[in-house]
Parts: structure tokens; C-alpha cells; sequence
């Protein structure tokens, strides 16, 4: 038995020795006499182990060739298509859904291998399949050069009909999902490489098991504007998608979204305020006790931005909410119980923590009653009965509980510490006025650096101030800043 020979005895695989032989006298020529037949075919040998995929989820489009096990999930109709030879026979192609234990891939067929799928092929069927990978317009699928029914194989997957939050898994396609509206953004735009115009939306929905971003493309897009947070859609179709560590099920040309008449609620598990820490990101909840008036200013790209800060107070302690773009025109009132999800904490005004909500975060205001409300509404109610301990803001007066229709804003603000508190113990929540003017004629103002360049804008939770200023800034810093003012804009002789 000769070297290749030899090689090829070892080696698991599906390739005919003919075509391995082929191979390995090819890799021979190419090294220009660099190796033997020997050498060549262990590296024949390796390349081939090396197309060899344990599970779904190692499948990477630019693979040159993959095989791999999986159970069938669902089988599309066979499409036809005019080929570019105008004498050539139509095309035929079918999509068939494979799945195991780590995800699930689109595996696409083609010819005569379409026209059997459709005539052989049953969902729950494990399939061998060989093919080579792609990125295609519905994320990852595999174009199959070979499919073969393996009757003796077992492959541990479910075949759902219809999709829990915990239960999507990366790849996972056709896939049906209920759940309850939390949040809407709007409708983006971007440019392709093409030079066309893409469209992008996005819907946040949570369900018992948790939550989910999903992301609607192009002509899907216009859906994020027909829904309102606390209605229960249906998803159809989805394919999920991996974006910064997270499951995202997202929603292309053949997709649904619909309104569906069921009973979902999210109860959202949220972090004390407590306990929160400058650099997380976390999920917080309570009740609104103070608010304040949206804000506008420039960027630096001359756009216009917006934000508004809300207050609010579980039964740990309360913190500042930063609202940023979008998330600003949300009706937010005194005494609504909210989640707020993946919000930054950062360094607010004063030393005091700040939570900041951005594109990625979500903002729900709960329904009265509901498991969601009573899981954040005790903390808020129950911080006004402390009897002075922890912040001392707290009386059997001041929570949630004493908000009513003639005096909502009197019980925000004995919440927050406002109402007859001496002078500087309302700063907290951007109550007091943070520029104050000095005996010397010069002002001083404490606030966070939301825009830099010329001017400088400053904000402090309650107004915003202009800053001409030589310092070298950066966005988000906390700064103090003390000079005359005129015409509304400081001359910041100090800046620390």
C-alpha cells in the first residue's frame, strides 16, 4: 500500500479516494517539488478534517466546504428562477431548515436535489449534509453539494412551533414568537455598498422568559410605527442573529409582524439602586418622582439633539434617568411606575449616580396591577415609609402611594427633598440651581459635557448653559466652570 494510500485509510471522510488521489498529486505541483506525495496528502488530509464541523454553530460563511449532522426543521416550496443562459433549463431551488443541540442553518437546494426534497424530505429527518457556506440574504446558509437521509443518526433538537424568548438560540430560523411590546424606535436609514438606501427599525419584546431586541428591515420597517408599548404581537418567519454578545431576532422580506389578541406579560428582573456601580449596564425600575422638561441643543455635526431627565425611586434609593434622542418624547409622568433596560451608570451631577438611556436601552411605562408594576411599585411606595433611615427623604407620606389627582407634583417633590428643604439639600435630582453668582460678579456652574467644540454645552439635569472655553473636553465629563456671563454664554476663566 502506497503513501496516499495509506493517508487516505485513515481518514474519515466522504471524499472518493479518486478525488483525493487528484488532490494530492495538484498540491504536489503547486509546492513545485517542496514535499512528497506523502507530505501532500497529510495536508490533503488536514484541510479535509479541517471542513469537518462539530456542531451548526461552528459553521462560518468563507468556509471552503463543510459537513456536518442536523435534524430537519421545516422545508420550503421549490422557486424557480431564469438562469443567465437564456437556452439553459429553468432553476430550481428549495430551502430546507436543518437544526441541532447549538442553532440552526438554512441549507439551500438545488436542481434535482430541490425536486426530491420536496418529494422525500419530512421535517424530523436527520440529514449529512456537504456543502459550502454563505452569507445569504437571510444571515448564514450552506449551499449543498450533497444531502444524504442518515437513519441511524439521533440529533437532540426540538421542533417548536412557536418560540419563547429562552428558547431562541443563534441561527435559529422560521421563527414564530409572541410577546408584549416594550419599546418602538424609529425608522434609520443607511447606504448600502451598492449605493442603495437600506431601512432599519427596531421593536423591543419580552415575554415570561424575558426579553428581545428585534430588528425590522427595509419595507419591514414601517411596522415599528403600527404598534404601542403593551400590545402582544406575533413574529413570524424571524431568524436570529448575534449584535455585541446578544440573541436579536431579526425580521426580513419574508417576515411578519402582527397584532394577536393574547395575554403576555413581562416581569422584568431589575438591579437596587442601591447596588448600582459607575461602568454597569443594567435593567432598573421604579416610580417616577420628579421630571423635567425635554432640552434641546447642537452637536457638533450641527444636528440637533434632544434629552430629558426623570427621577426615579425604588425602595433601595433613587436615581437620575437620562433620556437621550428618541427616548426624550416618551410620556413619562409623576407617579408612573417604569423599566428602564441596559442603561449606562455613570457620574452624575454633585458625585451623585446617573443612569443614561441610549439607543440600546428600552423604556416601558407599566400598566397599574399588572405583576411587572407591583414588582417595582413596593420599592417605591415603601421608600417613603423608612422612617428616616437611609436618605432621610423618606415619611409614611411621601411614596408613590401618597400621589393623587389634586397632588401628584406636592408629593414629587416631598419625595425628592424639594419642598422646604434647606438650602442645598434639594440638589439631588437637579433641583437646586446649580449656577450660582459670586459677590466678584462671576458665575459658577457644575454640569456634564454634552457637547464639545465652540461652545461648549453643559447641562446639570435642569438647564443647560453655553461655555466659550480653550479647554480640551470630552463628552460626558463632569466639569465645573467659573467666569462672567453675558448674552447667556459663560467665559470660563476656571474650568476644573
Amino acid at each position: 500500500m502506497g503513501a496516499i494510500e495509506e493517508v487516505y485509510e485513515d481518514l474519515d471522510t466522504d471524499v472518493e479516494f479518486e478525488e483525493f488521489e487528484a488532490a494530492v498529486e495538484d498540491k504536489v505541483e503547486q509546492m513545485g517539488g517542496l514535499a512528497d506525495e506523502e507530505t501532500a496528502a497529510m495536508l490533503i488530509a488536514h484541510e479535509l478534517r479541517d471542513e469537518e464541523a462539530d456542531t451548526i454553530a461552528d459553521i462560518e460563511p468563507g468556509m471552503n466546504e463543510v459537513k456536518f449532522l442536523g435534524k430537519v426543521t421545516a422545508i420550503g416550496e421549490i422557486r424557480t428562477f431564469e438562469r443567465d443562459d437564456e437556452d439553459a433549463e429553468e432553476g430550481r431551488v428549495c430551502n430546507v431548515d436543518v437544526a441541532d443541540a447549538s442553532g440552526s442553518v438554512r441549507v439551500a437546494l438545488w436542481g434535482d436535489m430541490a425536486a426530491a426534497a420536496e418529494e422525500e424530505l419530512e421535517v424530523g429527518q436527520v440529514l449529512r449534509v456537504m456543502g459550502r457556506p454563505k452569507e445569504g440574504y437571510s444571515g448564514l446558509e450552506v449551499s449543498a453539494d450533497k444531502v444524504e437521509p442518515d437513519e441511524d443518526a439521533e440529533v437532540d433538537v426540538q421542533v417548536l412551533d412557536t418560540y419563547r424568548v429562552e428558547d431562541l438560540t443563534l441561527g435559529a430560523s422560521d421563527v414564530d414568537l409572541v410577546g408584549q411590546v416594550l419599546d418602538t424606535d424609529s425608522i434609520r436609514t443607511f447606504d448600502r455598498d451598492d449605493g442603495s438606501e437600506g431601512r432599519v427599525a427596531n421593536l423591543t419584546l419580552g415575554d415570561e422568559t424575558g426579553r428581545v431586541r428585534v430588528t425590522l428591515w427595509d419595507g419591514k420597517a414601517d411596522l415599528a410605527e403600527e404598534f404601542a408599548a403593551g400590545e402582544v404581537v406575533e413574529v413570524g418567519d424571524g431568524y436570529v442573529r448575534e449584535r455585541d454578545g446578544d440573541l436579536e431576532l431579526h425580521v426580513g422580506d419574508r417576515g411578519t409582524v402582527e397584532r394577536v389578541d393574547e395575554d403576555v406579560e413581562y416581569v422584568p428582573e431589575t438591579t437596587d439602586i442601591a447596588d448600582l456601580e459607575i461602568g454597569q449596564t443594567v435593567d432598573i425600575g421604579g416610580g417616577v418622582i420628579e421630571t423635567d422638561p425635554k432640552r434641546t441643543f447642537d452637536r457638533d455635526d450641527g444636528s440637533e439633539g434632544q434629552v430629558r431627565n426623570v427621577r426615579i425611586k425604588d425602595e433601595t434609593g433613587e436615581i437620575r434617568v437620562a433620556l437621550w434622542g428618541d427616548k426624550a418624547d416618551r410620556e413619562i409622568e409623576l407617579a408612573d411606575r417604569v423599566v428602564f433596560t441596559d442603561v449606562e451608570i455613570q457620574d452624575g451631577w454633585q458625585d451623585d449616580l446617573e443612569a443614561s438611556a441610549n439607543w440600546r436601552s428600552t423604556v416601558s411605562v407599566l400598566d397599574e396591577g399588572s405583576d411587572a408594576a407591583a414588582g417595582v411599585a413596593g420599592g417605591a411606595s415603601g421608600a417613603g415609609s423608612t422612617g428616616g433611615d437611609g436618605d432621610g427623604r423618606g415619611s409614611n407620606e411621601t411614596g408613590l402611594g401618597a400621589f393623587s389627582d389634586d397632588g401628584k407634583k406636592a408629593a414629587a417633590e416631598a419625595v425628592a427633598g424639594e419642598a422646604g428643604d434647606e438650602e442645598g439639600s434639594g440638589a439631588s435630582g437637579g433641583a437646586a440651581t446649580a449656577a450660582a453668582e459670586r459677590s466678584d460678579g462671576a458665575v459658577e456652574f457644575t454640569g456634564t459635557v454634552v457637547q464639545t467644540g465652540d461652545p461648549v454645552v453643559l447641562d446639570d439635569g435642569q438647564q443647560t448653559k453655553s461655555v466659550d472655553t480653550d479647554a480640551s473636553l470630552r463628552l460626558g465629563e463632569e466639569i465645573t466652570v467659573r467666569g462672567p456671563e453675558r448674552d447667556g454664554t459663560i467665559d470660563a476663566d476656571d474650568v476644573f
